[in-house]
């Protein structure tokens, strides 16, 4: 049964924004499987709406994922009192928010609220992957872990550069991630878009643990200027989401993340 579970997850990993249809031979020469036994997997799934088939012969997720998203999205309290308090930020300051999650080196967009007079982020949608080391909530969830853990979700991960202000090394990643521990604030200051500055706090639960971040994103000739209003924008965002979670920001202290010693 625990290689039956592996082969699936295996072929529906393989399904991205990038590679939206595989087909057959595709996924067998991608997975290294006899097509028959691909051919097998994606029949089963095809039957229980996991997958579709193409006129052409190939195969898409199928709508049963769009059902269990929305069944993920709804009953997931983080998303569900995130997306009031961002719905409420965006119409008070007319800026873009967005509510990430860690997985390994990369941040997971799971909401977002898009101001509709604010610059268009065309590389931002529910699902998407950012690299964690420069986008700002992606850095704020880094920070909460310890560096060493840090380091080995890096390793062998290349520092792509977006813009001349991408961190590329990992003691630039470390030091950073040193004043995002004690400021418990993250900045990507054009590092993935020119021309975007984002600003990012911790999400928490009931037991003050780290467990997403929030962020604001604003053109940079309007953020120069307003840089400490941004920071308790968020700052305050971030809080409210974590008191609709349980957190006691009165009892729970925030745990300083160090070196693993």
């Amino acid at each position: 049964m625990r290689q039956i579970v592996d082969k699936i997850g295996a072929i529906l990993s393989r399904y991205s924004f990038e590679r939206s249809e595989w087909g057959v031979t595709e996924l067998a020469i991608e997975l290294a499987w006899p097509k028959s036994t691909v051919s097998e997997i994606l029949s089963s799934l095809a039957a229980q709406g996991f997958v579709e088939r193409t006129p052409r012969g190939r195969f898409r997720l199928g709508w049963r994922f769009f059902e269990l998203n929305q069944v993920l999205l709804e009953s997931t309290p983080l998303v569900r009192e995130s997306r009031r308090v961002m719905q409420e930020l965006v119409e008070r300051h007319g800026e873009s928010s967005h509510l990430m999650v860690l997985e390994r080196h990369q941040a997971v967009i799971v909401e977002k609220v898009q101001a509709s007079l604010a610059m268009q982020i065309l590389m931002s949608r529910v699902g998407l992957r950012l690299p964690a080391h420069c986008s700002a909530c992606g850095k704020m969830l880094l920070a909460c872990r310890p560096w060493d853990e840090v380091r080995i979700m890096f390793d062998n991960v290349e520092l792509v550069p977006f813009t001349p202000n991408t961190l590329t090394t990992l003691d630039a990643l470390e030091r950073e991630l040193d004043q995002i521990r004690r400021a418990d604030l993250a900045f990507d200051r054009e590092e993935i878009v020119p021309g975007l500055t984002c600003l990012a706090a911790p999400v928490r639960n009931d037991e003050g643990k780290v467990i997403a971040s929030i962020s604001v994103s604003i053109p940079t000739y309007r953020f120069a200027g307003g840089e400490a209003g941004f920071a308790d924008m968020v700052r305050n965002a971030a809080l409210r989401i974590s008191r609709r979670l349980g957190f006691d920001a009165g009892e729970a202290k925030p745990a300083r993340r160090r070196k693993a010693s």
